[in-house]
């Protein structure tokens, strides 16, 4: 019956009930729009790769090691190393673990159509 709504209330409803669904409205909204800022800050990042730094995030968050990584670009090992050392700045990514995270994110909110 909701059909989406965040709450139904039915007549007759206390003062209260409908501050309360006011305010669990607005805090879900706030919610929806800080995931879609962080979001849209994530693939900005994401944007401001090369295409190189691309081709090497998405073999290094498979598990891949540099050496297995640039037999597979084709380049040397020394390129896949600075691609991958500038791809982590511009992700503002301190570790591996968190650069597959940031992947997950972006590929989740591709996924997404509304937040």
């Amino acid at each position: 019956m909701k059909a989406g709504a965040l709450e139904f209330l039915t007549k007759p409803f206390r003062e209260q009930d409908l501050l309360d669904a006011i305010e669990r409205g607005l805090r879900h909204d706030r919610e929806r729009r800080e995931a879609a800022a962080a979001l849209n800050d994530l693939q900005g990042r994401h944007a401001c790769l090369s295409e190189g730094e691309r081709d090497v995030m998405n073999l290094v968050v498979t598990g891949l090691l540099n050496k297995q990584i640039a037999a597979r670009l084709g380049v040397s090992e020394v390129t896949v190393k600075v691609r991958r050392g500038a791809l982590m700045r511009k992700m503002k990514a301190d570790s591996l673990a968190e650069l597959v995270k940031l992947s997950e994110r972006l590929k989740e909110g591709g996924r997404q159509k509304n937040f």
